[in-house]
C-alpha cells in the first residue's frame, strides 16, 4: 500500500459541510499534509446574501489557514467551490456542476449535517437522512469514485450501553418515516416525536442512526466506510493548539464557566465526558478513507465502520472539570461575571437548589442593579438560554457508554511509521490537563477574540470580584447572626459561651507559656 500522501496524490476529493467545523478542519489538513491532491471540491450553498465563492474566500482568510498560507501560498486554488443546497432535490446542483462531479471525484467526505440536539424531526430528516440519500445517489453517477466516507456521530447508538464498530437497525422503517413525514403536519410530527426516538435523547442522534442504516440498505456498488466521532473538541496539535470556533457542546460550557455564569451542572463525577480532539477526528478520517480507498477490489463484506472515541482507551471524566476551573483562574476571561467555580451534582433536587441560589438570585439581582442605573437587563435571559442549553446536555453528562475501537486500532496498525506521525490519531498520547488548558485558551483566543495582553486587566478584575465576594459574604455572616442574636435568648447564651471558652483557652495557653 501507498503511504497516505501518495494515496490523495492527483486526486479530486468532494468535501460537503466543509464551512463547517470539522469540515475546515479537513479541508485544511488535507491541502496542507497532502500537497499533491489535485482539487478540493467544495459543496457550498449560499448564505447571507454570500456567494459560494465568497464564503470560501472569507473561511480560507481566518486563522485556521495561516500555516498552509505561509506553506503553499496558492493553495486556494486547489479549492473549487460547487453551488450546492442539500436540502433540494439533486442537490440544487446544476446539470454542469453534476456533469463535472461524476467525471472527476475520487474520494467523497460527506461531513454536512445539522448538529443541533433539539431540530424539529422534518428538518433533522432532511438534512441527515434525506441530504445522505441524494449524496449516495450522486455518488453513484461518478465514474472514479474509490471511497466515500460518511461522518456520522458515536452517540447515534446512545440507546446501548455496549456500541460496537457495526450499523444497528433502527427502531422505524426509514422508507416508511420518510413518507409519512411527507403529509404530517408540523405540530402531529411534534406529538409524535417522543414516540419515534424513544430512548434516544433527541432528534439528532435517532436521525443519524436512520443515515447510517440508510447507508447499509443502499450503498449497492459503493465502496463506504462510516466515522462516527464522540464529542468533537478544540484541537490537539494541529494545525496549532486550542483552535475552536465555536460555542457548541464542551465549549459553550466552558465559557459559561470562565465568565462565573455557569455555576452548578447535573453531572456525574465518575462519567465519562468522551471529549475527542477534531484534529484527532480528521487524521483518522483521511486515513480510513486510505486504507478503504486503497481496498477498494478487496472490499470487507460489511461496511466499515471506525468509533473515534477516548472513552475506553485514554477517559477523561466530568469531575475533571476543575482543569477549566483552574485554567480560567490563572488566566481569566474579560469582563467575568463572577470568579470561575462549577459545582457538579448527579441529583435533581440539588442542583435544582443550586440553580435557585447561584444562578436565578445573582440573575435576578444584578438584573435589578441594572434597572437602577438605566440599562436593560439581559442576565435573566442568559440563564434561561444557558439552562436549556444545560437540560439537553444533561443525558450525554449524565452516562457512561462503552465504544469498541477494534477497526482504529487496526487502521493504525497499517499505517507507516510516517504516516502515523503525520496522520495522528493515536489518543493515547493525549495528556488531559495540558489539552483541556490549550482548549480554554483556546476559547478565549479564538472564539472570543481576546487579546492576551488584556490578562492582567482580567486578573485585576477577578481580584476584585473576589474582595467583593468575601465582604459581601462577611457582612451577610454578621447581619444574620446579629438578627439571631437581637431574637434569641439560646442564641445569646451560645454567642456568649463561644466568647467564654475563647477567652479561657487564650488566657490557659498564655499561663502555659508562661510555665515554660
Amino acid at each position: 500500500m501507498v503511504n497516505i500522501p501518495e494515496y490523495y496524490a492527483g486526486k479530486n476529493v468532494l468535501i460537503t459541510g466543509a464551512t463547517g467545523f470539522m469540515g475546515k478542519v479537513l479541508l485544511e489538513k488535507l491541502l496542507r499534509s497532502c500537497p499533491d491532491v489535485r482539487s478540493a471540491y467544495v459543496m457550498v450553498r449560499p448564505k447571507a446574501g454570500q456567494s459560494p465563492q465568497a464564503r470560501i474566500e472569507d473561511m480560507v482568510s481566518c486563522k485556521l489557514f495561516e500555516k498552509l498560507q505561509d506553506e503553499q501560498p496558492d493553495f486556494a486554488q486547489k479549492i473549487v467551490p460547487v453551488h450546492g443546497d442539500l436540502t433540494q432535490p439533486e442537490l440544487g446542483l446544476s446539470q454542469e456542476d453534476q456533469n463535472t462531479l461524476a467525471e472527476n471525484i475520487h474520494i467523497i467526505f460527506h461531513c454536512a449535517a445539522t448538529i443541533r440536539f433539539n431540530e424539529p424531526l422534518k428538518d433533522a430528516m432532511q438534512l441527515n437522512v434525506l441530504a445522505t440519500q441524494k449524496m449516495l445517489a450522486l455518488g453513484r453517477k461518478m465514474k472514479q469514485l474509490e471511497i466515500f466516507i460518511h461522518v456520522s456521530t458515536a452517540y447515534a447508538n446512545c440507546d446501548r450501553e455496549l456500541i460496537e464498530e457495526v450499523i444497528y437497525p433502527p427502531p422505524v422503517d426509514y422508507r416508511k418515516l420518510i413518507d409519512t413525514l411527507e403529509w404530517m403536519d408540523d405540530d402531529l410530527v411534534a406529538v409524535m416525536t417522543p414516540k419515534l426516538i424513544k430512548e434516544r435523547p433527541n432528534t439528532y442522534t435517532f436521525t443519524k442512526a436512520l443515515a447510517e442504516y440508510l447507508i447499509q440498505q443502499e450503498a449497492g456498488d459503493l465502496n463506504i466506510a462510516i466515522v462516527r466521532p464522540s464529542i468533537v473538541g478544540a484541537s490537539w496539535k494541529e494545525p496549532f493548539p486550542g483552535w475552536i470556533d465555536n460555542f457548541n457542546g464542551p465549549s459553550g460550557i466552558f465559557i459559561a464557566a470562565g465568565k462565573g455564569i455557569l455555576r452548578t451542572m447535573r453531572a456525574s463525577n465518575n462519567a465519562v465526558a468522551d471529549l475527542v480532539p477534531v484534529d484527532v477526528v480528521i487524521n483518522a478520517t483521511l486515513s480510513a478513507a486510505w486504507f478503504s480507498g486503497s481496498q477498494k477490489h478487496h472490499r470487507p463484506k460489511n461496511i466499515p465502520v471506525y468509533n473515534c472515541t477516548t472513552g475506553g482507551i485514554n477517559p477523561f471524566y466530568w469531575g475533571k472539570l476543575y482543569h477549566v476551573i483552574s485554567t480560567f483562574k490563572r488566566n481569566p476571561l474579560e469582563q467575568a461575571v463572577r470568579r470561575p467555580n462549577v459545582n457538579l451534582t448527579s441529583n435533581h433536587l440539588i442542583n435544582q437548589y443550586w440553580i435557585a441560589v447561584s444562578h436565578k438570585a445573582p440573575a435576578f439581582m444584578y438584573d435589578l442593579y441594572l434597572r437602577m442605573i438605566g440599562k436593560e437587563p439581559r442576565m435573566m435571559k442568559t440563564i434561561s438560554r444557558l439552562h436549556k442549553a444545560m437540560m439537553v446536555l444533561e443525558y450525554f453528562t449524565s452516562h457512561s457508554w462503552v465504544w469498541h475501537t477494534d477497526n482504529m486500532t487496526m487502521l493504525m496498525t497499517h499505517m507507516s511509521p510516517e504516516d502515523k506521525r503525520v496522520f495522528n490519531f493515536d489518543v493515547r498520547q493525549l495528556h488531559w490537563a495540558e489539552y483541556m488548558e490549550s482548549y480554554c485558551m483556546g476559547t478565549k483566543k479564538y472564539v472570543l477574540n481576546e487579546e492576551l495582553s488584556g490578562l492582567p486587566a482580567a486578573r485585576k478584575h477577578l481580584n476584585k470580584l473576589r474582595n467583593i465576594r468575601y465582604t459581601f459574604n462577611t457582612v451577610l455572616v454578621v447581619l444574620i447572626w446579629r438578627i439571631f442574636i437581637a431574637r434569641s435568648q439560646m442564641a445569646r447564651n451560645i454567642w456568649y459561651f463561644v466568647v467564654s471558652m475563647c477567652f479561657k483557652f487564650l488566657s490557659y495557653f498564655r499561663a502555659s507559656s508562661t510555665m515554660r
